[in-house]
């Protein structure tokens, strides 16, 4: 039987993090910035795409385009889960 998950531990480790609020922030302010442009509409289904991920260095301000959340959300990931 798989163990039940710690959501609040999970929650303090990771997302609670300055780092990740501030790449949160700035996911979200793109998202809306296509929205305003007229790119994208609230649940559409799509996603805003950035060249460089916010993971590996990246920038709200970089080149962006509008892609499906499943296309931009499916990376290659490498053994441990991770990025390639």
């Amino acid at each position: 039987m798989p163990r039940k998950r710690n959501y609040k531990k999970e929650y303090a480790n990771y997302h609670a993090k300055p780092k990740q609020k501030k790449r949160r922030a700035a996911r979200n302010k793109a998202n809306r910035e296509a929205r305003k442009m007229g790119l994208m509409t609230q649940g559409d289904g799509n996603d805003v795409h950035h060249v460089k991920p916010f993971a590996k260095g990246g920038s709200a301000k970089g080149a962006t385009r509008v892609v499906p959340k499943s296309k931009n959300r499916s990376f290659a990931r490498t053994k441990r889960a991770r990025m390639k």
